[in-house]
């Protein structure tokens, strides 16, 4: 039988030990081939066969004490996902600031004879004791709710988690610190101070809740390049319906729908031209400068940009079918993806925490039997210690997380990694081979060479009139002559041949001359002779240069050349690689 994937958005997880109890949630499922959950991105990718109830994921993600939050089917998913973690930053943020106002004084009162302050007001240790204690309460019970529900979460499907480790941790150290404070005659010992551990309890909270607000903040940067993906796609369309234009949300589109694109605009989805003719620009996809042109029958591909004329095409992909769509979907695979090591981290936390909780209970019971007086406040001490200190949040975080940001930093450099396996293994690149066209090269043409015939000079050449075209091979030719110091003449009848340059009249002299300025079909059609420059055309083609030729009244006059450069940024990354030890090598051709 078939199989799909699925991709699921899950919150609760906040560890390693969440992300196994979810995939063993999700691996139980009667159907499910594989699932694997990233706790950086909070998605779980899920490989079933094609006839499972896809309810039946959620009810075992829900089951394992997680949520399976509801998207709203009028609303842009990233945008309503963007929201969704604003507001859960923004209420972290919170917690961590008020957190850190009221652990300081905390310390301020912990040290308060250490630090000489007993000199102005005197507290008494047990008034000292109890304002500490009025201040860690919100710490320990709203700052850090999330750790004990998390935790009653996880045990009450029989598990443990990092939660469990950080709640069992400050629980210890505030319910000892509350003894200490109101029953100080059960910890008394000759030759021992009495100490509360409040500012324990409160400082362990605030700097794990800060954790996972950078946390937090590094995803949310990561997200950019799916941002900037999505960027490329308009928000809505001009539909023909009923014989007039609409202007309809681009979820609304259909299958079939006749969509008119204006010159400037970009096209919304993958389809077919059915009226008129353009150059659209798409680079986007294909890395060419030069636009592609286009007429009835021709395919478009949503999120290219529309250059010249106008047109109208039928849809036939919308929505997640769409090629900008698919290619959104593969950058969230990838950045979801699991590297060996990340597995290896979180085979290592499904059995760490249980170990810890018995290492700390052992520890209890070997300060009980064999640890000096007062035996019971040393084995607790000792056990907060263990319990405190081998919560290791970061054994799930950081690698999904750097995984998140080295993807997310390459896409916003135009560099897509195909999964996380492949960035563990790049290590052990000996050889790079980059495509040059839109890679190396900045997508924007510009003027190489300029060929002469027939006894005319290579700046009258140049200076015949482009500035009435669009064309970026146009827009090259006037840059290139402006650089040389020429001002192109001005044309009138400017007439442009779609697909192949551009008819116009130049006033010379008291006198007009008919010039043409296009590529070989151009010439043929208007019975130019190409002899002379057939040589030269060639070799600047097989340069991977493209030739314009220049015909006045007629004859040939010359050829322009132009063509997509390499970036000087691009030469010294080149350079940089191969001082590396990395060979490069540089695609030019087909």
């Amino acid at each position: 039988m078939p199989t799909v994937q699925a991709v699921l958005p899950v919150e609760g997880m906040t560890c390693a030990s969440c992300v196994a109890s979810v995939e063993r949630a999700l691996g139980g499922v009667p159907g499910v081939v594989e699932a694997h959950v990233n706790l950086a991105s909070e998605k779980a990718t899920v490989r079933h066969l094609a006839n499972l109830d896809a309810g039946a994921l959620r009810r075992a993600v829900e089951g394992a004490g997680y949520a399976v939050p509801q998207l709203d089917e009028g609303l842009d998913p990233l945008e309503q996902d963007a929201q969704k973690k604003r507001r859960a930053y923004l209420a972290l943020r919170n917690k961590v600031a008020w957190g850190a106002a009221l652990t300081a004084p905390i310390f301020a009162l912990m040290y308060w004879e250490t630090l000489g302050l007993d000199a102005l007001v005197a507290i008494p240790h047990q008034l000292n004791f109890v304002l500490q204690l009025l201040l860690v309460l919100p710490v320990q019970f709203w700052a850090g709710a999330q750790f004990y529900r998390n935790a009653w979460l996880a045990a009450k499907h029989r598990t443990t988690d990092m939660n469990t480790l950080v709640a069992v941790g400050t629980s210890a150290a505030f319910a000892y610190s509350v003894l200490a404070t109101f029953f100080p005659e059960l910890f008394h010992a000759e030759g021992l101070s009495l100490h509360v551990y409040y500012d324990t309890s409160a400082i362990i909270v605030v700097l794990i809740l800060l954790g996972r607000l950078l946390e937090m903040r590094a995803k949310g940067q990561t997200s950019q390049a799916i941002k900037a993906l999505i960027g490329l796609q308009p928000k809505t369309a001009r539909v023909v319906r009923g014989g007039a234009e609409a202007e309809v949300p681009l979820t609304a589109l259909q299958v079939g729908d006749r969509i008119v694109v204006r010159p400037g605009e970009k096209v919304p989805v993958d389809g077919v031209v059915v009226e008129g003719r353009s150059a659209v620009d798409e680079a986007m996809i294909t890395g060419e400068p030069l636009p592609v042109e286009k007429g009835a029958g021709d395919p478009v591909t949503g999120g290219t940009v529309n250059k010249t004329g106008a047109f109208t095409f039928k849809a036939e992909k919308v929505g997640r079918d769409t090629a900008l769509a698919q290619i959104v979907r593969l950058v969230e695979q990838a950045q979801g993806s699991k590297p060996p090591i990340a597995k290896l981290a979180d085979r290592v936390a499904s059995v760490f925490v249980p170990v810890v909780l018995g290492i700390a209970a052992l520890t209890v019971a070997a300060w009980l039997l064999w640890g000096p007086e007062p035996a019971v406040t040393y084995a607790l001490l000792n056990a907060v210690a263990v319990l405190i200190i081998a919560c290791p949040c970061a054994l799930g975080l950081a690698t999904p997380t750097s995984i998140m940001v080295g993807m997310g930093r390459g896409a916003a450099h135009g560099v897509l990694v195909r999964d996380a396996q492949a960035l563990e293994l790049a290590h052990t690149l000996d050889a790079v081979v980059l495509d040059k066209t839109g890679t190396g090269t900045p997508r924007r043409p510009a003027q190489t060479d300029v060929a002469a015939v027939g006894g005319v000079a290579e700046d009258e050449v140049l200076g015949r009139d482009e500035r009435g075209s669009e064309h970026p091979l146009a827009e090259a030719v006037v840059e290139g002559a402006r650089a040389r110091g020429l001002e192109p003449e001005k044309a009138q009848d400017f007439d442009a041949v779609p697909g192949h340059g551009i008819r116009a009249t130049v006033a010379r002299g008291g006198a007009s001359r008919r010039v043409l300025l296009g590529n070989r079909a151009l010439m043929e059609r208007e019975g130019v002779d190409l002899v002379a420059l057939d040589g030269r055309l060639d070799a600047l083609a097989e340069a991977g240069k493209t030739p314009m030729l220049i015909a006045v009244d007629g004859a040939l006059a010359g050829a322009l050349a132009v063509a997509d450069p390499v970036k000087p940024e691009a030469t010294g990354a080149i350079a940089r690689l191969r001082a590396l030890g990395l060979e490069v090598v540089m695609l030019t051709g087909d």
